[in-house]
């Protein structure tokens, strides 16, 4: 209940999913992530090559965008507001302002200029228009990070940790059937707790089902020796180091 009076930040893609759960939580504020617009720029300049000089010009802009909000976020002081935050702080985040307003600029008036359903207009023009009414249809979300220079601006740090599970669940347990979706799903979120805590999860593993064995294939009775958050610094510094198999 007492989430519902909160505001949730949830920084990802533009899948309609997300935009569903959005209407229906109107305490879920989605910021969408820069890197896939960037990446719809880049795949029309792959594609069409006569646009790769259009692509890549939007692609700076983007770059200037992510400096502009390094600079700043360097300066950001997470325990005051926006209008109590340094000199420094506010020179950068009028920068990123006046640069954002450049880009919407330059993009509505392409839009504005542009009709899609008129019989003159080519294929190219047609590919840049679909480009830039999506950055427009997705602005609010993405500008979400300029008022809020605590949410990154792409979510590539949540997609880095999970892409070997996403890329290598063909080639093994996880898309085959129910329970083995079901066994993936618990081992990585398993080993990936194990990995942001610090620990090696070979060692962890191994310790674990020794331990399995040694209570007659059932688990340990008392958990808090394998439960990071109960671990002592003794222990917790044994795990993070690779068991010694000599």
């Amino acid at each position: 209940k007492n989430i519902q009076h909160q505001k949730i930040i949830v920084v990802c893609d533009r899948y309609s999913a997300y935009k569903s759960l959005a209407k229906q939580l109107d305490f879920i504020i989605l910021a969408f992530c820069w890197a896939h617009v960037r990446r719809d720029f880049l795949d029309a300049g792959k594609k069409y090559p006569e646009l790769e000089e259009w692509a890549l010009c939007w692609v700076g802009k983007i770059g200037e965008l992510y400096h502009i909000n390094n600079l700043r976020c360097k300066e950001f002081d997470q325990k005051l507001p926006i209008q109590w935050q340094s000199s420094s702080f506010k020179k950068q985040h009028e920068k990123l302002v006046e640069k954002m307003d450049a880009i919407a600029e330059e993009r509505d008036v392409f839009i504005e200029a542009h009709n899609p359903d008129d019989p003159d207009s080519d294929l190219l023009s047609n590919v840049k228009y679909k480009i830039l009414t999506s950055l427009q249809n997705h602005w609010e979300g993405l500008s979400v990070f300029v008022d809020h220079p605590e949410v990154p601006m792409d979510n590539n740090n949540g997609e880095r940790p999970i892409r070997n599970p996403v890329t290598g669940r063909k080639n093994f347990y996880g898309s085959g059937s129910l329970w083995s979706s079901q066994l993936a799903a618990i081992m990585f979120s398993i080993f990936q707790t194990m990995a942001l805590c610090g620990l090696n999860c070979n060692h962890w593993l191994r310790s674990y089902l020794t331990a399995c064995a040694e209570n007659h294939g059932k688990a340990p009775d008392d958990l808090s020796p394998f439960l990071p958050w109960k671990m002592d610094e003794g222990r917790r510094h044994q795990l993070s180091r690779p068991p010694n198999t000599s």
